[in-house]
C-alpha cells in the first residue's frame, strides 16, 4: 500500500502521534467502561472526535483522503474539541489566575483554527504559525497538569490527567502532516516548473 511520506523524520512524527494517541484513547474508553457512560459520557464525546483525527490521519497518511479535506474535517473536530473542553465545560481549577490563562489560551486557539481552515489558500501558512497550534497547546496541556496533579480531584483524576494530553499529541501529528504537506506540493510545483521551462 502506497504512503503520503517517505522521510524517515515523517515517519517517525507520524509513529508517535499515532502510538501516543491511541494508547491515550484507549486509556479513555477504558475509563469511561469502568466509570460508566452516566459520569464519563462527556468524555465519550470528546474521544469520538478525537477517533476521528486518528482516522484521518490515517487515510491521510496512505493517500485515501486528500489535503483540503484533510485540513477541514481535522481542524473541524479539533475546535469541537476546543470548544466543549477548554471553554463551554472548562475542568475545575483551584487557581482562579490558572483558570483566566487557560480560557484566554483556548480562546486563542480556537480563533488561530478557525482562521487557519476558513482561509482558501492553507499554503500561505508558514512552519512557524503551524507550530504555534502545538505550542499554545501545549501551554494549556501543561497547566492543567499542574494545577490538577497538585490538587487531586478523585479517582477520575489519572483518568483526566491522560485526556488532557491527547489534543496537543495529536495537533502535533496534524501540524506535523501539514508542513510534510507543503514540502510535497513544494516538490511537485518545482517539477512542473521544471518541466515547463
Amino acid at each position: 500500500m502506497e504512503t503520503r511520506f517517505k522521510k524517515k523524520s515523517q515517519l517517525i512524527d507520524i509513529g508517535i502521534t499515532a502510538v501516543g494517541g491511541v494508547l491515550s484513547v484507549g486509556t479513555m474508553l477504558f475509563g469511561i467502561i469502568h466509570f460508566g457512560l452516566a459520569d464519563a459520557w462527556n468524555e465519550l464525546v470528546l474521544n469520538l472526535f478525537y477517533i476521528a483525527c486518528l482516522v484521518m490521519m490515517g487515510m491521510y497518511f496512505f493517500k485515501r483522503i486528500d489535503t483540503q479535506r484533510f485540513n477541514y474535517w481535522s481542524s473541524v473536530c479539533l475546535g469541537v474539541t476546543v470548544l466543549l473542553r477548554d471553554i463551554l465545560f472548562l475542568p475545575p481549577l483551584e487557581s482562579y489566575p490558572i483558570h483566566l490563562i487557560c480560557l484566554t489560551l483556548s480562546v486563542l486557539l480556537l480563533l488561530l483554527l478557525t482562521f487557519f481552515y476558513a482561509r482558501k489558500d492553507w499554503k500561505s501558512y508558514t512552519k512557524r504559525n503551524l507550530w504555534l497550534l502545538f505550542v499554545i497547546d501545549m501551554a494549556i496541556a501543561g497547566l492543567y497538569n499542574f494545577v490538577i496533579a497538585n490538587n487531586p480531584i478523585n479517582e477520575y483524576t489519572d483518568y483526566l490527567l491522560t485526556e488532557i494530553w491527547i489534543r496537543p499529541t495529536l495537533i502535533y501529528g496534524l501540524v506535523a502532516c501539514f508542513v510534510s504537506g507543503k514540502e510535497e506540493q513544494a516538490v511537485v510545483k518545482e517539477k512542473n516548473n521544471v518541466k515547463n521551462t
